[in-house]
């Protein structure tokens, strides 16, 4: 097979890719070396690999796959080949790991090929987790609690700071720090986002409130009502208007029962509910809204 001309890689993932250069033998212990390289499996060249002889990436970021997607590329591959190779390392004799490329792997399970071309490379674990997250931000429509999940692993696991990180990544550190405010908010929301229920400006009203309840009660709406982001927004922005009273002295201690009850209450009425019960039994259910459409949306709740 002849190799393709190298494409145009982002800085980031290009330097860290091995240059196939390194991996020439040099004049001395030519024999040795001649040996080392073939050994490798041509290093930096495209090889044809087979399939049972690579192993998924504990690295992938990537969670979710569309099987119609999948099964449409699947198709194509059956009709012309697999165009773009799939990354790997060399871990033993006829054993690879997969760097990138696990949807194009999967796609050609389905096409029932046997081999597949891919690029040999070396990497350390380190590396390998910071080229398959490159590799799959760049390249792969990830959904954005996925794109944050990455950041965030490259943050912790590669040592990176945002800086370095929006290097590796062409973003700038403001769109970064976006991407991981995602991961503060409730995991109901993070799920929406993640399941396209809900959009990116949606999700960036939703963290300028400062509430989880009230968030989530936001994110109810939203999808009960269609809201749009502009909708969202001004909400946010009543909200935000209306002064808080300050909690001078501690809230009053609430009995397990009494908190199951509201609990209960705040997710059927997707807002904050409150009971208020004196020593004697007696008290009152307060359900707070957040416009008239939102009162309605009670009222038809309760029959009324």
């Amino acid at each position: 097979m002849s190799v393709e001309k190298k494409r145009g890689l982002g800085k980031g993932l290009s330097a860290l890719l091995d240059d196939s250069a390194t991996l020439m033998p040099s004049p001395k212990n030519n024999n040795h070396n001649q040996a080392q390289v073939s050994e490798a499996g041509n290093l930096g060249s495209v090889n044809e690999i087979r399939i049972d002889e690579i192993k998924v990436n504990p690295y992938q970021p990537r969670t979710d796959f569309d099987e119609d997607a999948l099964k449409e590329l699947a198709d194509s591959i059956m009709l012309q080949g697999l165009i773009q190779p799939i990354t790997v390392r060399r871990v033993g004799a006829h054993s690879y790991q997969l760097i990138s490329g696990e949807r194009r792997l999967r796609a050609s399970k389905l096409a029932g090929l046997k081999q597949i071309p891919a690029y040999v490379r070396t990497a350390n674990d380190q590396q390998m987790l910071e080229m398959a997250l490159i590799e799959n931000i760049q390249r792969e429509n990830l959904n954005a609690i996925e794109v944050a999940l990455s950041f965030q692993r490259m943050l912790d696991e590669c040592n990176l700071k945002q800086e370095q990180l929006g290097e590796r990544v062409s973003k700038n550190r403001s769109t970064i720090t976006n991407y991981l405010r995602l991961l503060k908010l409730p995991p109901m929301i993070q799920a929406s986002i993640r399941d396209g229920n809900i959009s990116m400006g949606h999700a960036r009203a939703l963290i300028t409130v400062d509430d989880p309840t009230i968030q989530l009660h936001l994110h109810q709406l939203i999808l009960q009502q269609g809201l749009s982001v502009r909708k969202v927004e001004e909400m946010v922005r009543n909200l935000q208007s209306v002064p808080h009273k300050k909690q001078n002295q501690p809230l009053p201690q609430v009995s397990h029962h009494i908190r199951k009850i509201q609990d209960d209450l705040a997710s059927k009425f997707s807002t904050q509910v409150k009971l208020k019960v004196n020593n004697e039994g007696k008290g009152s259910i307060e359900i707070p809204f957040l416009s008239e459409d939102d009162l309605n949306r009670i009222l038809e709740m309760l029959d009324w």
